[in-house]
This record gives structure tokens, sequence and C-alpha cells, in this order.
């Protein structure tokens, strides 16, 4: 693995920081405050080729290697993990999946718009009964002549009330867990699908964060990505990627808390000179500014394994459960830092520790990679 970037990755990586120190950063606190992002950042987002990448030109992507990818989901962490999230499910999630899984008329239908920012993607897969074990969910889809008729329920959905378009996981047949389930591509304009968005999170507040409620919802036989009874293997091979897309999203984080934390022991006085002089202080910013490095350099292995088409579940795995507790603990390190002030929303670093947080749940709780690395390791399964 070569660790110096090459030059056109470079160019991404300074495109993307301008973009978020213009374009994001500065609203981040008041779209927290208001619990929306500006939609417009969906079309600039767009624009840039930044919701392309990695998918072939041929389909309106921008191409470009995972990397380039990991290194925007990086900066857009490090502004607004609410924006982050926008792009890591339309694009990572979503369009990834269509390439990877559709069919010619549904690439050609759908990836166009979606790395365009024309349409986004939402990624249907958590219900409320079933989070961690999403082999068992319960929203059923049954054929009815050239149609599916689907009904049952989804939860915690990013860009649910945003999307165009939702890659819904439903039940096809009677087959037990994971091999009953089935992938569907669901306009949301589809009659019988309603959806309520939710408010009120500890963090990501700007996101825009739905339950999704399918009442009779009729599709197309040919909204079905992938062969009957595949969709569980679609959902995994969408989140071993996803998963380093939050990872990356948890390094921007760690990032941001550890700028902060620099920016104001430099500048805040305590006992005649700057707390940056003090030892406890520097101990606090040296553990943050650890797991940065190691947080990304965890990620970037990922996105080199996938490049070189090698196996990369389990170390996807790694790199998300150990960068998620490691926003977290920056998070943490950086309020410590910043004393009271920190606990006040005027400085960064409260959002911050709450957009953190939700990072150890989503895409496979800390428990459940924990499970998956030793099963790995061991060749035993604990479930």
């Amino acid at each position: 693995m070569d660790l110096e970037l090459s030059e056109e990755q470079a160019d991404v990586r300074r495109l993307a920081r301008d973009f978020v120190d213009r374009e994001v950063a500065p609203y981040a606190a008041e779209w927290d405050r208001v619990e929306s992002v500006d939609r417009g950042i969906v079309k600039k987002l767009g624009q840039l080729g930044f919701l392309g990448l990695t998918i072939p030109e041929e389909y309106g992507g921008s191409g470009g290697d995972h990397l380039s990818y990991v290194l925007v989901t990086e900066e857009l962490g490090r502004g607004d993990s609410a924006v982050r999230g926008i792009l890591s499910v339309s694009l990572g999630l979503v369009a990834k999946s269509v390439a990877a899984w559709g069919s010619e008329e549904q690439k050609q239908e759908w990836l166009p718009r979606l790395c365009s920012g024309e349409a986004v993607g939402a990624f249907g897969l958590t219900e409320p009964g079933t989070g961690s074990d999403a082999a068992n969910l319960t929203t059923r889809a049954v054929r009815d002549g050239d149609s599916y008729v689907i009904d049952g329920a989804k939860m915690f959905i990013t860009n649910g009330t945003w999307a165009d378009v939702v890659l819904l996981f439903a039940r096809t047949g009677d087959a037990p867990g994971h091999k009953g389930v089935s992938a569907f591509l669901v306009p949301t304009g589809t009659p019988g699908l309603e959806r309520r968005e939710i408010h009120g999170k500890l963090g990501l507040r700007g996101q825009a964060t739905a339950e999704l409620t399918l009442t009779g919802v009729r599709v197309p036989a040919s909204a079905m990505i992938a062969p009957e009874g595949k969709g569980f293997s679609v959902a995994m091979s969408a989140l071993a990627k996803g998963r380093m897309s939050v990872a990356a999203g948890c390094v921007g984080i760690a990032q941001a808390c550890l700028d902060a934390a620099v920016r104001y022991a430099g500048e805040r006085e305590q006992f005649g000179s700057p707390i940056a002089r003090h030892q406890l202080v520097q101990e606090l910013i040296s553990d943050i500014a650890v797991d940065v490095a190691a947080a990304r350099l965890l990620t970037w292995q990922v996105a080199d394994h996938i490049e070189r088409g090698v196996p990369f579940a389990t170390e996807s795995s790694v790199a998300k459960l150990y960068a998620s507790e490691a926003a977290v603990r920056s998070a943490n390190n950086a309020l410590q830092v910043f004393g009271g002030y920190g606990y006040i929303d005027e400085y960064p670093v409260g959002k911050l520790l709450r957009d953190a947080r939700v990072m150890t749940l989503y895409e496979g709780t800390s428990q459940i990679h924990k499970l998956l690395i030793g099963r790995a390791h061991t060749g035993v399964s604990a479930f």
C-alpha cells in the first residue's frame, strides 16, 4: 500500500476541503439548531462530481478510486456529519448497489440522476423491531401478476424524506432468515409509501432521518434489483463498503476535534500562559492525534483492499469499529480541553460529540463488529 497520494487524489482532497470550508462548516451549527441542512447542498455535491465518485462515467459518474471517495468523505465528516450522511447513503449505499447489482435499465434510469444530485437515494433496511437482526426483517413483498405489493415499515432511514428512490429490502418468500429477502428500487412517489421525519435526535440533527410506512405499495417486477432471494447479499455488500464510508466520516470528526482543540489551547490562557503549555492538555491533544492517525490508516487500508480486489469485509469492520469509538474519544477529549466552554453550542465540540455518538450504533453497532471480527479470526460464530 502506497501511502503517498497521487496528484489526482491530492487535487480531490483540496477540492473537498475548500468546498467544506466554504459551503459546509460555516453553516453546520445553524443547520444543527434548526434540524435541517440546506437542500441546495445536494446539487452542489453533484456539480463537483462527489456524488458520482467510483461510478463509471458512462452512467453519469465521475469515476475515480475508492481512496478519493474516502478523502471526500473525511472532509465532509470534518465539516458536518449530517452532510456526509447524504453522500454516504445516496452514493455509497444506493448508487453503488445499483452499479453493482442493477439491470442495464435500472442503471440507465437511476445512476445519472443520483450522480448529478437530481435524485437522492435512501437505504431501506432497518425496521422498528429489527436493527442488528436485519436478516429477520418483516416487511413483505407479495407477487401479484407482473407486480409486487409491499407492506411494512422502516425506521431510522437517512435521507428518508428527501429521497426520490429507496433501495428497499423485503421478504418475498417463506425461506427463513436472509434466504427470503429481496431488494427493490421503489420511487418515493409510489402510492402507499408514507414518510415521517424524525426530530429531536441527539446528533446528526440536520440530517433528514425518517420512518417509512408501506401500505399496499405496488411496484413492477422489474423494480427488483438482483435475483429474488438475493436481497440480503445486496445489503451486506453495500454495508461492507458503507462501513468504510462511516469510518472515513469518523476520521473527519476526529480531525475536526483535533483542529478545534489545538486552536483553542493556543488561545485560551490560564495561570498566566496558554493552556497548550500544560502537560495534561498536551496529553489530551496527543491522544486525539494518535486516534486520528490510526483511524485514517485503517480506513485507507480498506480502500486499498477494494482497489486491489482482495477481501475487505473484516478490515472494513475493524476500521468502522476503531474509527467510530475513536471519534467519541476524540470529541470527549476535545471537550475536556475546552472545559466549560465546550458545553455550550457557541463552540463546535459539543456538536462533534453528539454527532460522533451515533457512529457506534449504525451500520453495525460496535458490539456486532466485535462479533464479526472475532468470528473472522476464530472461525466460530458467537450467534
